[in-house]
């Protein structure tokens, strides 16, 4: 069987490292709040280009906390709305609405599965206070055009980067591009820990401060709570096991660009429409591969039957989930197209060629 994604493997490569950094932690009896957080915020902040990096539990509670700080430094009030894309994972929507702030959905484009960001200002109204840009599946979600936007209307710019983590454009790092960036380190994504753990990065110091705060109980003083706040701590273990492999994320990430523009090449089935290619290259990270196929339900089983895993990312749109039930009678064709027919393709760092080459003959004789 081709794995999706085979995490073992993918850990293995960094075994020694990973295995002096926890023996270094076990032996140090200091498990919250020390050293190697601080020193993967530093190596963060430094990778990303951002004066500030704040680690904290997930990648959910990341633009959560960037929310709840907005709110209490008064850049956001309950019952603001944020433009976010339709066809997002319902994390981005999570982080919106637990903050009691109205989530304003628009249309991705076909092409790139990203927001368009032409249909965007059809959507802002008084109430609009920010938008939520998702770089999708690992793809940069920017423009000049967007930043007009957002200074026209005097919008935050908030960043999912949960997906696309060295990712550039115009040699600028997502996660630096807007106000403030929440990043996932789920162990399946591009940088993952052996656990959950995501971190903030934004540029604004009294920002990063009232986050650092909120995630440590509203306290920026032991025993004294400024705020009603969270726990939502990155863990020492989690950030010794980051550090050691943000060393490594631009080569991995250069892996996955070989991996997907061999599939680009390669896969010549026009019952199946790719991905496109960006320009520079930089600006995708290629968290995952999604094609889109009719009847993908089809493909996945003759794929399953011949011994290759894939995924769905996403089978149902936020709009239409039981949770938001109240949304479920919006419509949004593209959106809803899109979560109908696509399908991901294993893509990682530590494919082998063989691997790859054996799912581009299945999919041409499909």
């Amino acid at each position: 069987m081709i794995k999706f994604l085979d995490l073992q493997k993918i850990n293995l490569v960094h075994q020694q490292e990973i295995e002096e950094k926890l023996l270094h932690v076990f032996r140090s009896g200091w498990y919250l709040l020390g050293n190697e957080v601080k020193d993967f915020e530093t190596n963060l902040a430094n990778y990303i280009g951002s004066p500030n990096a704040i680690g904290v539990a997930n990648g959910l509670d990341a633009l959560r906390l960037i929310f709840r700080a907005y709110l209490e430094l008064g850049h956001l009030r309950v019952g603001d709305e944020v433009i976010v894309p339709a066809n997002t994972y319902i994390a981005s929507i999570l982080a919106i609405t637990d903050n009691r702030l109205k989530p304003v959905f628009a249309e991705p484009n076909i092409n790139n599965y990203n927001f368009d960001i032409a249909k965007i200002e059809g959507v802002i109204t008084p109430k609009t206070k920010a938008i939520m840009v998702v770089h999708l599946y690992g793809q940069v979600c920017w423009s000049e055009e967007l930043e007009t936007l957002a200074k026209k209307h005097n919008l935050k710019i908030i960043e999912d980067n949960a997906q696309a983590i060295g990712a550039e454009w115009k040699g600028i790092k997502t996660g630096n591009l807007g106000d403030a960036a929440g990043f996932s380190f789920y162990p399946g994504k591009n940088l993952g820990a052996l656990g959950d753990g995501g971190a903030v990065t934004c540029k604004d110091a009294l920002v990063a401060k009232t986050i650092r705060a909120l995630a440590n109980y509203g306290s920026e003083e032991k025993y004294v709570n400024k705020y009603q706040g969270l726990n939502s701590r990155l863990d020492e273990i989690q950030a010794a096991v980051l550090d050691v492999k943000l060393k490594y994320i631009d080569a991995d990430n250069d892996k996955r660009r070989k991996v997907a523009e061999k599939y680009i090449a390669e896969i010549h089935n026009p019952k199946v429409t790719l991905p496109l290619l960006r320009s520079d290259p930089k600006e995708h990270v290629w968290h995952l591969f999604v094609i889109r196929i009719e009847n993908r339900e089809r493909l996945q089983k003759y794929l399953d039957e011949n011994g290759v895993q894939t995924l769905i990312h996403y089978p149902i749109p936020p709009h239409k989930q039981k949770a938001y039930h109240y949304y479920n009678h919006l419509s949004f064709p593209i959106t809803e197209k899109i979560h109908e027919v696509i399908l991901s393709l294993p893509i990682s760092p530590v494919m082998e060629i063989e691997e790859v080459e054996t799912i581009i003959s299945l999919l041409n004789n499909y």
